[in-house]
Parts: structure tokens; C-alpha cells; sequence
């Protein structure tokens, strides 16, 4: 009867297709987070030579998060009595719902990709920016003042590296000559990006921190000043849809990295084309996914006036150069 039902309405079988899809990629992406925080901790214990988790889950505290999830799916949920209280349980899901929805044209090989649309990439930077909107709105809804500010800090950050961000990435789009993500990867067959354009790679992944709120630019929950930021009178399982959106975003982040400056799954050597794709990018996401890391353990964070003078008066004048002087290159050697 369900095969009947398949083969009378096709529409209905590619949504069942997609729909499976989507799960399955869901649940990759939860096992991501799991174990992407599992990895970092260790990394940060490895290099501030101590120990990362090693009790839950035997030496290497594989279940350690699985135990810290479980831990705060437990936890009460608790609201606020003088919270906006519609919007205080909305928020968290507004901020979650674009970094999952970013992944969808995002091309993992040459052969998986969920939508394959001709602006992929101002799609990515579009729907990415609702996640502003989350946070704030948390930030607002919460009553408290702390929480108020961390959202408006967040709002300044996100708009101000957005536009270094997209910026950078203007350069590659005048040498792919597409907006398409199938294109960017395609364009790199004799030449990553990364060396093609190695200053909108550098100013892409200091903005992307900074978009990621990571540190050493996580003024928007800082400890010291704010207590926790735009969630802090979040608890449970509210608060873990941030963090969880934060880890999605990394996830993300690192995948878009891979496709346009480091070639996708494009091999370094064309004699090395006989090893999968979808390899050569695991690999290099990893690769980016510890530079990430390293940045955490490595930097402090920044004050915040600094940190608006760096976006503004640093990042966005070397990125409009760089657009001009890309620009003239191509016009001169590539016409």
C-alpha cells in the first residue's frame, strides 16, 4: 500500500527521501557536538598540560558529554516570573533553527548535498544572520540586565564582522565568478583559494570567530563581566539549545572554510584523486576544526572597545583592499 502511495504521488517519496535525509544529517551533526566538545576539551587539557575528561567513559572520558547532556535534559527548567515569557521560550529556537537550516547547501562531496542553489553562499550569510535575532531576543525576554546587555553586545559584534566577512569572500566570488558553492570548489581544481587569496582567508577566519562567538572575541557571555550573557537566566534544556547552536555553527563554519578557500573535496595532487572525497574533506575540516581550538586555548579575550575598533578599523579597510586589488589583478592578467 505505501509502495502504491510512493509511486502515484513522486512528490511524496522525495520528501520521504529528503525527510531521512535530514534526519540522518541531524543525527551526524548531534554526534558532532557530542564528541566536537569531547575533542576540544582534550585538546585545550593537552595543551595547558593537564588532564581533560578521563572518568566517564573510561580513559578518555569518551561519555563524558554524553553525561553532561543527559545532566541537563534532567535539570528543572525554570522562567522567570517577570520574563517576556512567549518570547523568553521562542528565542532559543530562533537562534538554533538557522545553523541547522545553513547546512542544507553546504556540499560535503561532490555527490551529497541536500540543495544545490546558484547562491549558496549568500544563502549560508543570510540565514545565518537570524541567529542575531535569537540572541537578542533571549537577551531581552530574560528582564535582566546582564542578559540585556550580552545580547546588545552580540548584536554590535555580529553586524560589524559581518561585513569584513562578507567583504573577504567578495574576492573569491570574482574568481570563481559564481555564487554557487558546486562552482567555488570546481574553480579551485588548479589552485586552492588559500593561495589564491591567503588575506581574505586570514580576515575570513578572524571574523568567523568573532560571528562564532568564541573566544577571544566571547564578549557577549563574558564571565568576568556579564556572568553568562544573553543566557544567562536560561537552565536545562533552553540553555543547551544555545550552546548547541554555537556547536552546529562550528560545524557549519568549518564545512564553509573547507568548500572556499581549502578546495572542498578536491585532492592537493591530481596523482592523489584516487582517494574518496569525501576523505580529502574530513580531513581538512578537521584541520580547520583545530584551529578553532588552538584559538581558544591561545588568546585572551578582548576588551570590548578593542574589539569594535578591530573590526572597524583594522579588518574592513585591509578587506576592501584586498577586493580592489583582486579585482585589478583579475582585470589585468585573467581578462
Amino acid at each position: 500500500m505505501i509502495e502504491d502511495l510512493l509511486q502515484s504521488n513522486p512528490g511524496w517519496a522525495n520528501f520521504g527521501i529528503f525527510f531521512l535525509l535530514g534526519a540522518v544529517l541531524l543525527l551526524v551533526v548531534l554526534g558532532f557536538v557530542t564528541y566536537g566538545i569531547l575533542a576540544e576539551r582534550k585538546v585545550m587539557g593537552y595543551m595547558q598540560l593537564r588532564h581533560g575528561p578521563n572518568q566517564v567513559g573510561g580513559r578518555w572520558g569518551l561519555l563524558q558529554t554524553v553525561a553532561d547532556v543527559l545532566k541537563l535534559l534532567l535539570k528543572e527548567d525554570i522562567i522567570p516570573k517577570l520574563a517576556d515569557r512567549p518570547l523568553f521560550i521562542l528565542a532559543p529556537v530562533i537562534a538554533f533553527a538557522p545553523s541547522f537550516m545553513v547546512l542544507a547547501t553546504i556540499p560535503f562531496t561532490d555527490k551529497f548535498q541536500f540543495a544545490d542553489i546558484g547562491i549558496g553562499l549568500l544563502y549560508y550569510i543570510a540565514v545565518s544572520g537570524l541567529t542575531t535575532i535569537g540572541v537578542v531576543a533571549g537577551g531581552w525576554a530574560s528582564n535582566n540586565k546582564y542578559a540585556l546587555l550580552g545580547g546588545m553586545r552580540a548584536a554590535a559584534q555580529m553586524i560589524s564582522y559581518e561585513i569584513p566577512l562578507v567583504m573577504s569572500v567578495l574576492g573569491i566570488i570574482l574568481l570563481s565568478g559564481s555564487l554557487n558553492l558546486n562552482d567555488i570548489v570546481e574553480a579551485q581544481k588548479h589552485g586552492w583559494y588559500i593561495l589564491l587569496q591567503p588575506v581574505a582567508f586570514i580576515i575570513f577566519m578572524i571574523a568567523s570567530v568573532a560571528e562564532l562567538n568564541r573566544t577571544p572575541f566571547d564578549l557577549p557571555e563574558a564571565e568576568n563581566e556579564l556572568v553568562a550573557g544573553y543566557h544567562v537566566e536560561y537552565s536545562g534544556f533552553r540553555w543547551a539549545f544555545f550552546m548547541l547552536a554555537e556547536y552546529v555553527y562550528l560545524f557549519a563554519m568549518s564545512a564553509l572554510i573547507t568548500v572556499i578557500f581549502l578546495g572542498g573535496w578536491l585532492p592537493p595532487l591530481s596523482i592523489l584523486g584516487f582517494i574518496p572525497g569525501a576523505v580529502w574533506f574530513s580531513l581538512k575540516f578537521t584541520l580547520v576544526l583545530f584551529i578553532y581550538i588552538w584559538f581558544r586555548v591561545a588568546f585572551p579575550r578582548f576588551r570590548a572597545d578593542k574589539l569594535m575598533e578591530f573590526g572597524w578599523k583594522v579588518l574592513l579597510p585591509i578587506a576592501l583592499a584586498n577586493i580592489f586589488l583582486t579585482a585589478l589583478i583579475k582585470t589585468l592578467f585573467f581578462s
